[in-house]
């Protein structure tokens, strides 16, 4: 059968002339080269990708390009974009399946309201038109429970079912890639789910930020508050950052005010406890901690070999168990890091045409690990921050409230604290069995004096290198 100039076939054939022309030969091969046309029907367009890995290759990196190339080769035909995604199950023996996905922007309709404007309640849009900004992958059935995040993960499934009925504010801290915005993330989509008629939005503290500044350039500061109340569950993400900027702060202050009276839900997020955020106001402070404060730790080593392998499974990747162990006894920084692994071991993979393999992950591994010796424990640090103060262990477990010995316990929570992955709970057990409120009191104080003091300067730096060498 002859096929027409307007047959799928040779329009999709035309599409990958255009995404060979625009983008370099390695990235053609690392992605289209693997995706077959499906089907056409009714304004339909379904691709045939082999893994979610590909998938999200193509959303993340060429979904302009695949829009526009769509528009331009078939013509206001195109309604919809759907991609039918191959899944390796490893339950099931490796069995095959097929799971057909729609993309999660449109590919032909009206456009939606951009949140990262700055707001204006002139033309603030109706629930169904409002983008909140969440991340679609971020949710709670991929977001993998341990000891680290039980208790906020716990928390943020009682918001997401009963917004501003239970823990409000919500704020949510710990290091960088322990999965702080997914969780907030997921909060957010399982509201939408459960309470469509609310709006829901989420963003950064720097976005927040750059939109109050084009409100005071632009006279529209009142717009932007008005905005900002209209909305019935805030995420704000990476609230260090309001640090310093005193006006941004006032602003968030009365917004806050605002939708915690309306009875409106409020999630935070930041990458230490309130107190501990220098240069935040105090009236500030003082609502961040009036709900409810969860601390996530960075993941075990078993729950990071859990978030590999579900992220294997979920993506349909064939990868030995062996490597997966590998990668989670060697990488334990960030949930970030273990991802960008396993995505540059795909990329590899498809590429080279080659298998994972403990000398593939060998290769990889050390643009993402430094090399390390044995970490630095809490018991080492105590005793070296006695022999520098002339004490005893003893004495920094002790309940003494002496200045000298005071002063040195502090010190050895602050280098803990800044030495070691530990969290604040654990510090305290290992130093007199203190509570974690006490620790964050303790680096608080020791960084305030550290602004004033040279004497602590020259302690703190001193010690540090002592333990570095």
């Amino acid at each position: 059968m002859v096929e027409t100039e307007t047959s799928p076939k040779l329009l999709w054939a035309k599409c990958l002339e255009i995404f060979r022309d625009n983008i370099t030969p390695e990235q053609f091969a690392a992605s289209f080269a693997f995706v077959e046309l499906h089907s056409f029907e009714n304004g339909k367009l379904i691709l045939n990708v082999p893994s979610e890995f590909v998938k999200k290759l193509l959303e993340e990196n060429f979904l302009p390009l695949m829009v526009s190339t769509f528009k331009r080769v078939f013509g206001s035909n195109i309604k919809s974009l759907y991609y039918n995604v191959k899944v390796v199950d490893a339950r099931k023996g490796g069995e095959v399946r097929e799971k057909t996905e729609i993309t999660s922007k449109v590919v032909n309709g009206p456009a939606r309201d951009d949140a990262r404007k700055t707001p204006d309640d002139v033309t603030a849009p109706q629930v169904q038109d409002l983008d909140s900004q969440l991340h679609s992958h971020y949710r709670f059935e991929n977001y993998i429970e341990g000891e680290s995040n039980r208790l906020a993960r716990s928390v943020g499934e009682s918001i997401a079912n009963n917004p501003a009925k239970t823990f409000n504010p919500f704020f949510v801290y710990g290091p960088s890639g322990c999965g702080k915005t997914h969780l907030i993330n997921a909060i957010g989509l399982r509201i939408k789910e459960l309470h469509p008629h609310m709006r829901v939005l989420y963003l950064s503290s720097h976005l927040f930020t750059v939109q109050y500044t084009d409100a005071v350039r632009q006279n529209k500061v009142n717009d932007f508050i008005r905005f900002y109340q209209t909305i019935d569950t805030l995420i704000l993400d990476d609230v260090q950052e309001l640090s310093g900027k005193t006006q941004t702060q006032n602003t968030f202050f009365h917004i806050f005010n605002h939708l915690h009276i309306n009875g409106k839900q409020i999630i935070l997020s930041a990458d230490r406890p309130p107190i501990a955020i220098q240069g935040l106001e105090d009236r500030l402070l003082t609502r961040f901690k009036w709900g409810m404060q969860a601390e996530i730790e960075k993941p075990t080593q078993h729950l990071r070999y859990d978030i590999l392998a579900a992220k294997v499974e979920d993506e349909g990747l064939n990868i030995p168990t062996n490597v997966l162990k590998f990668i989670a006894e060697n990488v334990d920084d960030s949930v970030r890091d273990l991802e960008g692994i396993i995505n540059s071991l795909m990329a590899y993979s498809v590429v080279y045409n080659c298998n994972i393999n403990m000398e593939l992950v060998q290769k990889i591994m050390p643009r993402f690990v430094e090399g390390k010796e044995s970490p630095l424990t809490i018991d080492e640090i105590k005793e070296e921050v006695c022999e520098f103060f002339s004490l005893k262990v003893s004495d920094i477990n002790s309940r003494t409230r002496t200045q000298k010995i005071a002063y040195a316990r502090q010190v050895a929570m602050y280098l803990s604290d800044a030495l070691t992955d530990k969290s604040h709970v654990q510090i305290g057990l290992h130093i007199g069995n203190r509570n974690h409120a006490t620790v964050i009191h303790a680096i608080k104080q020791i960084k305030d004096q550290m602004d004033v003091d040279e004497n602590t300067r020259q302690d703190i730096t001193e010690l540090t290198a002592r333990l570095k060498r």
